[in-house]
């Protein structure tokens, strides 16, 4: 548009000075030399005053062009300062507030370090006030609440003369030697292979099988989580046959795997029954090896947890480490079948620390049972892959729990708890149970003659309302100590 524009203007100035030059040729009678020259004259004027003028008017726009710019300029400056003033603003509120939070967490990891001191001179002393107990020094007599922490609950049938009772509490809280001390002193004297090989066939054909449970709690809570059944046989004068008794001697007569079968079914009935009350609750049933590869006795025992597959969460098999250790063929295939089923496994009897997680894990073991003197032991630092105090840590990453079990005094517990173990096992929370038999009353189910007996069938529950005898009474110490650690 500006080209054309000066084309005209151009094409102007020269018409301009082309009539000028014939004006003055015709008028004038100036000759046609000098009105050419007279015309280029006036053409370069035209052209000057063009030119002059166009710069002007250029020097004009670009001044407000200018001008604007500047006012431009100015407006973002000023934004500019009134930005890095808010930000300065912003950073001295953030410091503040950083160092307000730093100054609190201070504060609060100081009171905590203190409380953990606290915590573990308390649990110190605890060890030491049941030292003393266990030595004899002083008994307490037992607290109905304390009792009941660790009682196993039965379901409420819906009226009060079907509730089943609590066995007998004793006049003082046994240490825990006297109470592993207690069904060795009610089982059967010494006698020859061929009397306990009769006496368990009696028990078995009789159905002279008791079922005990001890429990497995939470540390340091100490909050019940599982149960494990624990097998005794009864004989013909009622006298105790306690599992390590007559284990042998059942797998030499052929009998052990009617006992599992029999102790399976039980222990199905009795998981039933806590479920009601506690879905989280479990039961670790005890499996024999001779069971685990006879393709028998195992088909009986796969067919009847296939019946009972829904409680296969709960419900975990348990098996020596040897039997693990020297699995054949055949005994691989059974517990691939059962792992398929979803049925979990535990190993107890653990004799070394040389475990294999990732193999056990592959194999479906989710639980392992160390007894708390292997775990202390200091010796097993150089005899074992691992230090013991990594030994939880290891197996979490594969899915498998440790727990220590055959726990029997604070001290241990105090140490355990270094060791990052979260379940607990032994005479310290509670010894084995008894079920009350079948039949018995709902107030009691003992006779008069029988109703101090703590092992007696007196004392074992039906199998459609379990309960067991309250466990012994944790000191004042102890509780305290619990209230402190966390809620039971």
């Amino acid at each position: 548009m500006i080209r054309i524009s000066t084309i005209f203007i151009a094409i102007c100035m020269v018409l301009v000075a082309a009539s000028l030059g014939l004006i003055l040729y015709s008028v004038a009678g100036i000759s046609g030399s000098e009105s050419a020259i007279v015309a280029l004259t006036a053409l370069t004027f035209l052209i000057l005053y063009n030119a002059v003028s166009m710069r002007l008017r250029d020097r004009t726009d670009v001044g407000g062009q200018i001008a604007d710019l500047s006012r431009g300029t100015a407006d973002l400056a000023r934004q500019v300062a009134e930005f890095g003033r808010r930000l300065a603003a912003v950073e001295g509120r953030v410091a503040s507030a950083n160092s307000a939070g730093a100054d609190r967490i201070q504060n609060v990891v100081g009171e905590i370090n203190e409380l953990g001191m606290l915590v573990k001179q308390l649990a110190v002393s605890v060890a030491g006030h049941d030292d003393l107990l266990a030595s004899g020094a002083a008994v307490q007599p037992p607290d109905r609440q304390a009792q009941n922490e660790l009682t196993f609950a039965a379901e409420e049938t819906g009226t009060a003369a079907e509730a089943p009772a609590v066995a007998p509490a004793a006049t003082a809280a046994p240490t825990p030697a006297a109470a592993a001390a207690a069904p060795a002193a009610q089982t059967a004297p010494s006698r020859s292979q061929a009397q306990l090989l009769a006496a368990v066939k009696s028990a078995v054909e009789e159905n002279r099988i008791d079922i005990y449970l001890q429990p497995m709690v939470t540390l340091p809570q100490r909050k019940v989580r599982f149960y494990e059944a624990v097998t005794r046989l009864r004989d013909d004068k009622d006298q105790i046959l306690a599992a390590e008794d007559f284990i042998a001697v059942a797998e030499a007569g052929g009998l052990i795997g009617r006992i599992d079968n029999m102790v399976m079914l039980r222990c199905v009935q009795v998981l039933r029954r806590l479920m009601v009350r506690n879905k989280d609750v479990g039961i670790f049933c005890n499996v024999a090896a001779a069971t685990l590869g006879n393709p028998a006795t195992f088909a009986q025992c796969l067919d009847f947890l296939e019946a009972n597959r829904a409680l296969a969460p709960s419900f975990v098999l348990e098996f020596k480490q040897a039997t693990f250790r020297n699995l054949g063929l055949t005994e691989t295939e059974h517990l691939a079948a059962l792992a398929q089923r979803g049925f979990r496994f535990s190993i107890d009897h653990v004799t070394d620390l040389r475990i294999e997680p990732r193999e056990l894990a592959d194999r479906g073991v989710r639980f392992i049972k160390v007894p708390a003197a292997l775990l202390l032991d200091p010796k097993q630092t150089s005899t074992s892959d691992i230090h013991p105090s990594d030994l939880s840590d290891l197996l979490g990453r594969f899915g498998i729990d440790l727990i220590a079990e055959k726990i029997e005094g604070e001290r241990a517990v105090v140490d355990l708890l270094d060791y990052d173990v979260r379940f607990g096992q032994g005479f310290l929370f509670a010894p084995p149970r008894p079920l009350r038999p079948e039949g018995a009353s709902a107030t009691g189910g003992a006779t008069p003659d029988k109703a101090q007996e703590p092992h007696g069938s007196s004392n074992t529950a039906p199998l459609n309302s379990p309960a067991i005898e309250p466990p012994p009474r944790a000191t004042g110490n102890a509780a305290l100590a619990r209230r402190a650690a966390g809620p039971g």
